[in-house]
């Protein structure tokens, strides 16, 4: 068995992932093979903790363009998010992995607070910590929430799960001809306007040596792949 290349690693999934092939909300398929994938890599005894975005069922951001105020549709996107959190939960715990759901936005029926020494004894304790809700503030995406939250536990790295198999110089579905980048320095993204994350996640890692490795998680494996250190994906780095 190949060994872990990181120690304690943050996943940051997007709502869009959850959906699918469908069009809104979640697929059951879906949520069950990144329980799958989570379950293997925790057997290499990586501290993992992840990040789940809202998209699948509310974007602030397109909220406020439609007319609803901007600080009200980011706390709807953020309930979003831990509806995709408990729907995680449940794969992961049907397939024998123990988690804790942590929210910034105070739910106590259904999760815990957030806070950092606990989900760091969590992690220590084998189980898997899913944050939800933010930063618990309007204007910050999960972007940003990743990128604090991996911070603030000492992660080694923040692995950003997308449906392509890394970074483009421009849309690959719309132009063949987009380059794929192997790696990337901080700065080049926030110049070339990457979309890789949001700048402020980009500058927050960039700030705090933190890499990020875009990759392709709709091929099941890839997860422990990139744990395990194969190049797969994308690598940003100082």
């Amino acid at each position: 068995m190949k060994k872990p290349i990181f120690k304690r690693v943050v996943l940051k999934l997007s709502g869009e992932a959850l959906q699918g092939r469908l069009g809104y909300g979640i697929d059951y398929e879906v949520t069950a093979s990144i329980a799958r994938q989570i379950k293997d890599s925790k057997k290499l005894g990586v501290d993992i903790a992840i990040v789940i975005g809202g998209g699948n069922i509310f974007r602030g951001v397109s909220g406020s363009v439609k007319g609803i105020d901007r600080a009200s549709a980011d706390y709807m996107g953020m309930l979003a998010t831990v509806i995709n959190g408990l729907a995680l939960q449940d794969a992961l715990e049907k397939n024998g992995v123990f988690t804790r759901v942590q929210t910034a936005i105070a739910m106590q029926q259904l999760a815990e607070p957030y806070i950092r020494r606990r989900a760091i004894r969590h992690m220590e304790k084998g189980r898997v910590v899913i944050f939800v809700g933010g930063t618990g503030n309007p204007y910050f995406t999960t972007d940003t929430t990743a990128a604090l939250r991996a911070v603030e536990i000492g992660a080694d790295v923040i692995l950003k799960a997308t449906k392509v198999d890394g970074v483009y110089s421009s849309d690959p579905v719309k132009n063949k001809r987009a380059q794929k980048y192997e790696e990337l320095r901080y700065i080049d993204v926030l110049k070339k306007g990457l979309k890789v994350m949001d700048t402020t996640a980009i500058s927050l890692c960039m700030d705090n040596n933190l890499p990020i490795v875009v990759f392709n998680m709709m091929k099941e494996g890839n997860i422990k792949k990139v744990i395990t250190g194969e190049k797969i994906g994308t690598i940003v780095k100082g």
